[in-house]
This record gives structure tokens, sequence and C-alpha cells, in this order.
């Protein structure tokens, strides 16, 4: 018999539709939470934006540094649009992992 490892994963994609003007404050707070690994900008009609992949377990406040720049672009793109999907990938690791359900 081999052990169980305590490093299972699981992921699930949420999708939000927030309006353009609230978007560069909306991203700054999934980075925050800490179990984002990846962020999917689309317009209305589903083409694609902006992929932005985030790196699993890195502080928050060094996010937010590196991501300066993409986020000063989402300011100047959510200008020009009235609303805008967001697909947030998220993980959440442990042996006691949860489904998460939307």
């Amino acid at each position: 018999m081999s052990p169980k490892t305590s490093n299972e994963e699981r992921t699930w994609i949420e999708e939000l539709e927030i309006a353009g003007s609230e978007l560069v404050g909306r991203i700054k707070e999934l980075i925050a939470e800490g179990n984002v690994r990846r962020l999917i900008i689309k317009k209305p009609d589903g083409d694609l934006l902006l992929e932005v992949p985030l790196t699993a377990g890195v502080a928050a406040g060094s996010v937010f540094t590196v991501l300066a720049p993409v986020l000063a672009a989402l300011g100047a793109m959510a200008a020009l649009l009235a609303r805008v999907k967001v697909e947030v990938v998220r993980v959440e690791k442990g042996k006691r992992a949860k489904r998460r359900q939307a």
C-alpha cells in the first residue's frame, strides 16, 4: 500500500462579470486572497483580452509590485469597456481540500 500524500490540489474556475470601472480594484482583491492561480479577462462576447498567470505561494505585496504595469494597462482598458468577464482559476491545497460550488 502506498501512503496518501497531503499535497492534493483542487482547481476550480469562477466567472465574474464586472463593470470596467471596477476591474482594477477587483483584480487587486482577488490577488490578495492568495489562492488565485490565473486570471483571464475577456470581453462580454468572449474575446480574450488578457491572461495573467500568478505564481502560487508568492506574497501579495510582491505580486502587486511585479504586476504594476499590467494593472496600469487594465486601468486604461477598463476606461474603454463598460463590462468585462473575469475567469478566476483557483487552487486549494491540502488533504482536506473541499470542492467549492458556485
